[in-house]
């Protein structure tokens, strides 16, 4: 009787809801088979979660990834070489970029080093500085330029930058040598080269030492010519510059065979070239490693090709862009290749988190100038003496920059930051 009566109550609870969805002009389904027993529903009462769509897209300030796909066989072939060979540490793949690189600048010679900040120091140690000497450079700039001129124990001088490139001022640049002064470090800020023939032509007046401080400005031009102008340049291949290895690297590139062979004792212990366990002098371990100069040397193929990215997605932004918020400016004569590309706004925390809101990545660079960091308070310059550069640290904002972003990708950000505006 218990199972008929559930299967009565069954059958009628079928019944009706066959009824109703009939009503409802909803066919139903043959009541038979092993699921018989279920329950219907009615999906007309059913209250469902609704349905959104995330419209943004999420773009990163760099991506390394999306240029790596780009060249996978080339790279994933030169480092299987590497490892197939277990050459790590110096070696005709070092040197095979070394002489690749010198070529592509121009120069006479190339050594690769363990970073930037190592091109730099030994550099500056290779020209002769040191200890009670004074080097000009500007604030606006990453520390490494300023800890290289004081690890060599001389002391870094700040002059400002002037306003439209926010690159070393070359007037404030003769108006601060004094007779301690050894050397200027002008510094090819975000991908644009400096007044360089009026800094040479102050350098040679006063016979100061110019080194230039090139981390950002591989490809970069001034006048049809690549960095060293001076005869010695320091780049970095830091990952995501325009030239950036899968880890620290740097060089030092040089018309001049004396620093040439100083820099090549001294990133190797004091060895000669193709040395091992022949000191000639006191060095220290400064080396660019094989794997690194393998990737280097794959990318090098391309930077042409990615600098002619760069400057066409800087030019879309500049066009969407110049009128709401003060855009980069690239000088006659001069070849910008956009390591970065910072707008200015006196909105810039306002900006930057409705960009991150709506899935855009930026940068500030660099938010405390180097004259303003706590380690460099010792040399006594205040907020105010350096307004131009101040002002830059106040208000520049950095949007995505790198050879992949797509044309989408960038009127989606100049799409983002004309709404802010609009507001």
């Amino acid at each position: 009787m218990r199972l008929a009566g559930r299967r009565c109550h069954s059958i009628s609870s079928r019944r009706r809801a066959g009824q109703a969805l009939n009503a409802a002009k909803i066919p139903s389904q043959n009541p038979t088979g092993p699921l018989s027993n279920l329950p219907i529903v009615d999906l007309r009462f059913r209250r469902f979660p609704a349905i959104t769509c995330d419209l943004r897209m999420k773009i990163p300030f760099v991506d390394l990834k999306a240029q790596y796909l780009t060249i996978q066989k080339e790279m994933d072939e030169a480092i299987k070489t590497i490892l197939a060979e277990t050459a790590f540490i110096m070696g005709p793949r070092k040197e095979a970029f070394e002489n690749d690189f010198a070529r592509y600048c121009n120069a006479r010679f190339c050594i690769g080093v363990g970073s930037g900040t190592d091109a730099l120091y030994l550099a500056m140690k290779a020209l002769g500085i040191g200890p009670g000497d004074e080097v000009i450079t500007v604030s606006n700039t990453f520390i490494a330029t300023v800890e290289a001129i004081s690890t060599t124990g001389a002391t870094p001088r700040f002059v400002d930058v002037e306003p439209q490139g926010q690159l070393m001022d070359p007037a404030l640049f003769e108006a601060a040598i004094t007779p301690k002064t050894k050397a200027v470090v002008p510094v090819h800020l975000f991908g644009q080269m400096c007044d360089m023939d009026r800094i040479l032509a102050i350098a040679k007046k006063h016979h100061l030492i110019v080194l230039e401080d090139a981390a950002q400005a591989h490809a970069a031009e001034y006048q049809g010519k690549r960095s060293p102008l001076c005869g010695t340049a320091a780049f970095s291949f830091y990952p995501g510059k325009n030239l950036g290895a899968y880890g620290d690297a740097g060089a030092v590139v040089t018309q001049d065979e004396k620093i040439y062979e100083y820099i090549v004792r001294f990133h190797n212990h004091g060895c000669p070239k193709g040395g091992k366990y022949e000191h000639l002098s006191i060095g220290f371990g400064y080396r660019l490693d094989t794997l690194q100069a393998a990737i280097l040397q794959v990318k090098l193929r391309h930077l042409d090709k990615w600098t002619g990215q760069r400057r066409a997605h800087a030019a879309h932004y500049t066009s969407r862009l110049k009128d709401v918020v003060t855009t980069p400016h690239e000088f006659p004569n001069r070849r910008h290749v956009y390591h970065l590309y910072p707008i200015r706004t006196q909105q810039r925390a306002e900006l930057a988190k409705h960009l991150q809101a709506a899935g855009v990545s930026t940068g500030i660079h660099y938010p405390i100038p180097v004259h303003l960091q706590p380690c460099y308070e010792f040399l006594g310059v205040k907020r105010g003496q350096l307004p131009v550069t101040e002002q830059c640290a106040d208000t520049m904002l950095s949007l995505p920059m790198f050879g992949e972003l797509t044309e989408s990708q960038v009127d989606y950000v100049c799409d983002q930051v004309l709404a802010f505006f609009k507001k």
